[in-house]
């Protein structure tokens, strides 16, 4: 690639060998040779003259040459027409088979069963790297599902609850995803044999009016491609609603990774939690001390591209025009692939993030401590009335009490000192001995530690969602395998 051209950054920086590869143009037209064959041979087997070295010619030249990639660019100069281009190339790779290459199909028979297989793998190679990051979010959920930490609600300190709960929010977010881009993996539908409008009527010419052989070719074909079913009713493409519903499903997960990313870059400003940070990285140029969360900053910002991208699909399905338009062309070029090498981005990113996250349980404690006392205070008051301490008259004296030490946190800068000003009066004197009981920050986050249990541990949410995903989860791997930290480029 020339440095005097740009390149998308995903390409370059972001997303993965494999994703790249997918959409590729090497791929992409290799995959129209693959739906030529298969057409071919459907045809032959129902009745069609094609000879043996029609198809083994085109069997021989499936993937597409790096010296046809210039043949093929100068016929579309010439005509055009990038799949008659193709037809073109093609028949001069496999000449016996140059007559009868696209026998009876429109172009859609070539670039939208493609995108339909290009989308369908794609989700393929997504679907184990996110599951993967949900398994290592799962680990870390129960290693910290006891300790105890600050909530925050409103931006502001709030009940307890443990480090490793609010990683099941997380998880819980990423098992939707899951779930939604499952469910979109398995709605795809072949676009199959329809012709120019979808009513068949070029194969029924062929065929000569029989019927029950172009329902059996539309079928053959399907199952060479590996679907289960094809759509009954297309027009002269799949419905672009279906780019809208997977692209919906990339965009939904986009936000994820935003939300989980903005909390890590909370969490390290608080300097309760961090990313992974390298021996050797650098912070800042200016600041040399400085430990950025650039990854989250990352995640945060292309999560935020990809949740922006199903506009794209939905503006497109709704503007086109009867059986089909081609304003749909340019606009899924560039929309379709970079929604899924997003998406491939960040589950890069999380799957590194989340294999090295690193907790600071000294400081997590140090912030409870510093909160704990004025959220103790509703114990402090039921353990007085339990001693036959008047309700009213503890809430007054707690009341005081608190606002005095509020002033010396807010006016001072002081430590919070509500519980040593508690200790120091008499009117408490009869609970004193249970007040560090009384602050135990365990007794605070409920059914937490227990929840997690429940929701990551055998049998639990987290464990079922898994289960078709077992002979891929790899602890910080992903589609690639191996194990440890997923690596990042830059």
């Amino acid at each position: 690639m020339s440095n005097d051209a740009y390149q998308t950054p995903f390409n370059s920086r972001y997303a993965s060998d494999e994703m790249k590869k997918l959409f590729s143009p090497r791929t992409r037209f290799s995959t129209w040779r693959q739906l030529w064959v298969w057409l071919a041979e459907a045809e032959k087997a129902l009745g069609l003259q094609i000879t043996d070295e029609a198809i083994s010619q085109m069997k021989a030249h499936i993937e597409i040459q790096d010296s046809e990639f210039a043949l093929a660019a100068e016929e579309e100069k010439r005509r055009r027409h990038d799949v008659m281009a193709h037809v073109h190339t093609f028949g001069l790779a496999a000449p016996a088979a140059a007559g009868i290459i696209h026998w009876g199909a429109t172009s859609c028979y070539c670039t939208d069963n493609a995108d339909l297989i290009i989308l369908r793998d794609g989700l393929s190679l997504l679907l184990p790297k996110l599951a993967s990051v949900i398994h290592c979010l799962s680990t870390f959920a129960q290693e910290h599902k006891d300790l105890a930490c600050l909530g925050y609600t409103h931006g502001q300190p709030a009940q307890l609850t443990t480090v490793g709960k609010r990683a099941c929010l997380w998880i819980q977010d990423l098992l939707m995803d899951l779930r939604n881009l499952s469910r979109a993996r398995s709605d795809l539908r072949f676009r199959g044999v329809k012709g120019t409008t979808g009513t068949q009527a070029s194969f029924l010419q062929i065929f000569h009016n029989d019927d029950s052989k172009v329902e059996e070719l539309d079928c053959l074909v399907t199952a060479k491609a590996g679907f289960s079913s094809a759509f009954t009713i297309t027009s002269q493409t799949y419905t672009r609603k279906i780019d809208a519903d997977v692209l919906n499903a990339l965009g939904s997960f986009g936000a994820t990774c935003e939300r989980i990313g903005g909390d890590i870059r909370h969490l390290a400003m608080f300097k309760e939690m961090e990313e992974p940070f390298e021996k050797d990285q650098i912070g800042s140029s200016a600041m040399a001390y400085k430990r950025n969360p650039m990854r989250s900053e990352r995640l945060c910002s292309l999560g935020r591209y990809l949740q922006n991208k199903p506009k794209d699909a939905l503006d497109t399905y709704a503007a086109q025009w009867l059986e089909r338009s081609l304003d749909d062309s340019a606009i899924r070029r560039i929309a379709l692939p970079e929604s899924y090498l997003c998406a491939d981005a960040c589950l890069i990113l999380l799957q590194n993030i989340t294999t090295g996250l690193v907790v600071y349980p000294n400081v997590i404690n140090r912030r409870i401590q510093a909160e704990l006392p004025f959220m103790a205070t509703e114990n402090i008051i039921m353990a007085c009335c339990a001693n036959g301490l008047s309700r009213q008259a503890t809430h007054e004296k707690i009341r005081i009490l608190s606002h005095e030490a509020a002033a010396q946190v807010k006016e001072q800068g002081l430590d919070n000192d509500l519980i040593a000003r508690i200790e120091a009066d008499a009117f408490f004197a009869c609970i004193r001995d249970r007040i560090p009981e009384l602050l135990d920050p365990k007794t605070f986050t409920g059914r937490a530690g227990r929840q997690v249990e429940r929701f990551t541990g055998e049998g639990g949410e987290v464990e079922l969602a898994l289960r078709p995903f077992e002979d891929c989860l790899v602890l910080g791997g992903g589609g690639g395998g191996g194990g440890g930290m997923a690596e990042l480029k830059v």
